[in-house]
């Protein structure tokens, strides 16, 4: 199947296409605004009238069960300048209250602050970057991307690691550091780590900080692999054996050059339908792939590399200015859940052994989750869970990107964010939820320990 797209309109407005195929009459769609919903409702009415893939947000979900564990903290945007809740929440115990961080995206004001006493109720304090503050080496505006902000105390010092977008685009880490978890924040003129890479974690051993982080890979096939399909259209069904499948990848071929004008983000929203082709079988697609190599030409090679996702760690100087020693890769997507990715790690001493819990699948879908693993050196070998640590319930889809700090009794509590059910997607709300960790007989398990009615 063959098609003709014209596109008219640019920027964040409306913009209208034209989509005919092979023979076929042109017919009309209002694509309303560069968001990722705007998207997911543009590929359900393509769907419906050509056959492609029904984008997993479009499709019906039924999460018989509630999660009793998890206890909703946040359920609203709270203050003036917090724009999308609670995503990648960071909690810090420091003395006698309890301080966060989350993730901003392109807001005027980065990193939303917030202190409690109890955990229940918080008080906005501020912003880790207000307007007119954003570290020199970072965009600002639109098309910027504050992610994942990370509060760890380290002696007299609190270090805020953070992901932002670099004044050529590219994702970067940087660490900031302040009196207190209040602020103010100060960042250097260069980011601590360049060379797209997100998702920043710091752990504080007595042996010397280790700063972990993802490589984020995952953002580097899409486009290649459009590119390989517009250049190759023949490849189009020896990749793909199922036609819906087929039809979503010759859209995303006929789509490529228009694709090459967007700005990241978007090029993610407008390529989430073949990304969803590729991961439902990702093995396969790999298979699949890896057999055609010499006839799908350099971009192959490339293409198969970034379908692995590897988390990395290295020590920090004892000031958190530099990377020192070796870089060691402790982590990659291997389990078929996780499919293309793992990301939003967060590691925990318990009980003589580090615990890492990290994120897997695409956040924007309810197929997103948490994993476990462990082993006994900041460093590895890590050994995971072969199951989901915690998934999709009735009342909140996709939990991820955890931090651990302890509660009210001293014992250790997760906290996450999630969506609410048929919500979702990049810059969507996101919910602060919690609940309590057990750690005994060499295993972790999630415990209903609610924090309303504590002292």
């Amino acid at each position: 199947m063959t098609f003709e797209i014209e596109v008219s309109g640019q920027g964040g407005g409306p913009r209208t296409l034209r989509v005919r195929r092979a023979g076929g009459e042109a017919l009309g769609y209002v694509l309303a605004d560069d968001s990722q919903a705007a998207y997911q409702d543009l590929f359900a009415r393509l769907a419906a009238d050509f056959g492609c893939r029904v984008p997993l947000a479009r499709r019906p979900v039924d999460f018989d069960r509630p999660d009793p564990r998890l206890e909703p903290l946040l359920t609203e945007n709270l203050g003036e300048g917090v724009l999308y809740g609670y995503g990648d929440p960071c909690v810090l115990r420091d003395g006698d209250r309890w301080w966060m961080a989350v993730t901003s995206n392109d807001a005027p004001e980065s990193f939303p602050l917030f202190g409690s006493r109890d955990l229940i109720h918080w008080e906005p304090a501020g912003f880790a970057f207000p307007s007119g503050r954003k570290p020199a080496w970072a965009l600002d505006g639109p098309g910027s991307d504050y992610w994942a902000p990370e509060m760890h105390r380290v002696g007299d010092e609190v270090w805020l690691c953070f992901t932002a977008r670099r004044t050529d685009g590219e994702l970067a880490i940087g660490l900031a550091r302040a009196p207190s978890p209040a602020g103010p924040f100060s960042a250097p003129d260069a980011p601590l780590l360049a060379g797209d890479v997100i998702d920043a974690h710091i752990l504080p051993d007595p042996a010397g900080p280790v700063l972990y982080w993802k490589q984020d890979s995952n953002g580097h096939w899409p486009g290649p692999l459009s590119r390989l399909l517009w250049e190759r259209p023949h490849l189009i069904e020896r990749l793909f054996p199922r036609a819906e499948d087929q039809v979503t990848a010759e859209l995303a071929r006929t789509l490529h050059a228009w694709g090459e004008t967007l700005g990241p983000m978007e090029q993610f929203c407008l390529r989430q339908l073949l990304i969803e082709a590729v991961t439902e079988d990702l093995a396969g697609f790999r298979a699949r792939l890896a057999s055609l190599r010499a006839g799908a030409g350099p971009l192959a090679d490339g293409i198969l590399e970034a379908l692995t996702t590897t988390v990395y760690a290295q020590r920090l100087s004892p000031d958190g200015t530099r990377l020192v020693g070796e870089r060691t890769a402790v982590l990659c997507n291997d389990q078929p859940w996780e499919a293309h990715l793992i990301e939003g790690m967060w590691i925990t001493e318990q009980a003589g052994r580090y615990w890492m819990f990290y994120s897997g699948n695409d956040f924007s879908t309810a197929q997103y989750g948490v994993g476990v693993a462990v082993a006994d050196h900041p460093f590895g070998p890590f050994v995971k869970q072969p199951e989901p640590f915690l998934k999709s319930s009735r009342d909140w889809w996709g939990p991820g990107h955890v931090s651990v700090a302890p509660g009210p009794d001293g014992r250790p509590r997760l906290f996450l964010h999630a969506f609410k059910p048929g919500q979702m997607g990049y810059k969507v709300f996101r919910a602060l939820l919690s609940a309590g960790l057990v750690f005994d007989d060499g295993a972790v398990r999630l415990e209903a320990r609610p924090l309303r009615g504590v002292a």
